[in-house]
């Protein structure tokens, strides 16, 4: 038992952008099939490599045991049990690569099971236990473009990369096409491999059919389309490949219902949708089908698992903002939400028993819990954080803010208002804005260090989910294509103002965001002079340039410029923040990874130079070398800790000059 006095709030450390460096992250957890154990994947930072290391947890889930396995390993990830709950397989580095570890028994000694020879990507176990799949990768002769045979000549000396396809770069990856991903078949206890698929194309995720026989997967297609995915099956020998779906543009994770007919899967029906919802395929009827009500949206990247009667899908909701468990039922789509806080979830499993799960939020450190499927009996399972306890306590709440509608009329629009606890004085404040647009404010530490550092210094933070946001339904994210800027910043001033007028703010707001939310950061200055400063990260700031310059704007950018399939390139120019940026007065930050292929660095590079050119605005451009577009929650460590320092730093030497009004 703890019996260490809690300390006072005078006695707490503040927090510092350095307290990333003792933070670790659960990244999934999986629950062996007929017992009463999670094991938890849990991400740490290692200091002095200026990287991280990953480790598996075990838990009893009545509290009783918390243990860390293959403690010879600082690399395993992605852990699942076999169906009998008896075998753990996991990820592990070896000699570069990632290979398939099995653990038996006491899971006390992890034997390697693969020795591919490009490493493995992902793996599922059989249901039989007798074999798993996994997908690899496979080099391909980029002068081939796509076809199979015998190479046209002597490899070039240049790396010239060639594309002949679209996609033919991702972010965080690269020039993709000097390789494919393909299935493979694992013998449980050789290791011993054979292909599955073949063709130019990229397998993305799959599942085996409950009695061993087939496999559900999902494939790119060739071409200028390869950025749709299609549902397909084969038998577990990889023969009789067959086409599931065709007119669905984005098809995620498949898995097979108990009953062996039914193959369930999240998916948009629009290219570059970033909203999913439920669909089904049930062998004899032919066809796919919505499965429930068009507005259930799943959490992005959280997986889900079937009741063992069959008759119900557990899965993360996201939910106004937030994360629930639900139930899903088959077939009549009905939805049983699990009553839970007002929480986001980072990682997500369960028992035929509980649910067990990591919370994101503001005042708590990433822990695993667990509770029963009703939400009571919640037990904290984890102190993987303990450090969290010697800083100050942060109170995290939703608000309601009633703003113009776009219309004439007005709307209530949700967000989330975080400080210090017991700071009640007026206060600066962050308008932190999410990414997106069709996403919503996330409350991960990881991404976030600098809204914990500000609020140690007296800061408040306001994070809205304004029109456009997922999670509150197909009809109000969908209202924002085509009127960026137009309809959520006069949200953001609106809330701010209220804020201003209930004592909460002190008049100082500096505005903030990444992804999107850097687009409508480099939007605002050039429409409203009322921020006492602006930090842009990775934005969209020439939308016209963004279609052809990122891994997915021709995809995605007609979408959301609402002119689906056609790029409207004046409309594009009218809302791109580069047509007003000369105009600015706030001072702005610029913050890229040098690598993002998502937003690229010539996004941030044109607002920049724009603006310093302008005039006497104070401008700052960092570009961080090896980053991508996640540089912010996953790049290095040290990159993160300068990241968060210098966001704190431009905010709060600015807060003091220059005093402005909330106009526009």
């Amino acid at each position: 038992m703890n019996t260490t006095q809690p300390m006072t709030h005078t006695e707490r450390r503040p927090f510092t952008s350095e307290d990333l460096y003792l933070h670790r992250k659960v990244s999934s957890v999986t629950c062996a099939p007929g017992k009463e154990l999670a094991v938890a994947v849990v991400k740490s930072v290692d200091r002095e490599k200026d990287s991280y290391s990953s480790s598996l947890w075990l838990f009893t889930l009545d509290g009783s045991t918390a243990r860390q396995i293959a403690t010879g390993t600082d690399s395993a990830t992605s852990a699942q049990w076999s169906l009998d709950g008896e075998r753990l397989a996991f990820l592990s580095t070896v000699e570069g690569s990632m290979q398939i570890h099995v653990m038996e028994g006491d899971l006390c000694e992890a034997r390697q099971l693969t020795h591919l020879p490009h490493g493995v990507s992902d793996f599922a176990w059989a249901p039989d236990g007798s074999f798993i799949v996994a997908t690899c990768a496979v080099p391909v002769d980029r002068e081939l473009r796509g076809k199979r045979g015998p190479s046209p000549g002597e490899p070039p000396r240049s790396k010239a990369e060639v594309a002949w396809r679209l996609p033919y770069k991702s972010d965080g990856i690269g020039y993709l096409l000097r390789r494919e991903i393909h299935l493979f078949r694992v013998a449980a206890n050789s290791g011993e491999a054979e292909r599955l698929t073949d063709g130019p194309f990229d397998v993305m995720g799959f599942d085996v059919s409950p009695d061993s026989a087939q496999i559900a997967y999902v494939r790119t297609r060739s071409g200028r389309f390869a950025h749709r995915t299609d549902l397909w099956t084969c038998d577990a020998k990889g023969g009789n490949p067959t086409q599931v779906t065709d007119d669905i543009a984005t098809v995620l994770q498949p898995m097979w219902a108990p009953d062996g007919r039914t193959i369930v899967f999240a998916g948009a029906a629009k290219e570059g949708d970033a909203q999913s919802r439920f669909w089904r395929f049930t062998n004899g009827e032919g066809s796919v089908s919505k499965l429930g009500d068009e507005d259930v949206e799943p959490a992005s990247g959280q997986r889900y698992y079937w009741k063992s009667d069959g008759c119900a899908l557990v899965f993360v909701q996201a939910y106004h903002g937030r994360h629930r468990p639900a139930l899903l039922g088959l077939p009549d789509g009905k939805l049983t939400p699990v009553p839970m806080p007002d929480r986001q979830l980072s990682a997500f499993g369960g028992t035929q028993r509980n649910l067990v799960y990591c919370v994101d939020h503001p005042s708590l450190p990433n822990e695993v819990w667990t509770c029963a499927f009703d939400g009571t009996h919640e037990r904290k399972l984890s102190d993987l954080n303990p450090w969290w306890r010697e800083r100050p306590k942060i109170d995290a709440r939703i608000r309601s803010f009633e703003v113009p509608d776009g219309s004439g009329g007005t709307e209530y629009i949700e967000g989330w208002l975080i400080s210090a606890e017991g700071d009640v004085h007026p206060a600066p404040v962050l308008n932190d804005v999410h990414g997106g647009p069709a996403s919503y404010a996330l409350m991960d530490f990881d991404t976030n260090v600098f809204w914990q550092v500000l609020c140690s210094a007296g800061w408040q933070i306001l994070a809205l989910n304004p029109v456009g946001s997922a999670s509150y339904g197909a009809a109000f994210c969908g209202r924002l294509a085509g009127q960026w800027g137009r309809l959520d910043l006069p949200q953001h001033l609106v809330a701010l103002e209220q804020l201003i007028h209930e004592g909460v703010c002190n008049g100082q707001v500096v505005i903030s965001g990444k992804s999107y939310g850097g687009y409508l950061s480099a939007y605002a200055i050039g429409h409203t002079d009322i921020f006492n400063a602006a930090i842009v990260m990775a934005p969209v700031g020439n939308i016209e340039t963004h279609y052809g310059t990122s891994d997915g704007g021709y995809y995605a950018d007609p979408l959301y410029m609402g002119t689906e399939p056609e790029f409207d390139r004046e409309l594009a120019r009218k809302l791109a923040p580069m047509h007003r940026v000369e105009m600015a007065t706030t001072p702005t930050l610029f913050m890229q990874g040098k690598e993002d292929e998502r937003c690229p660095k010539c996004q941030s590079e044109e607002l920049f130079v724009s603006l310093m050119r302008a005039g006497e605005t104070p401008a700052e451009l960092v570009l961080y070398p090896g980053e991508d577009h996640h540089f912010l929650g996953e790049g290095s460590p040290s990159c993160r800790e300068d990241a968060a320092r210098r966001i704190v730093q431009w905010a709060t030497s600015h807060v003091h000059q220059n005093d402005r009004s909330l106009q526009a």
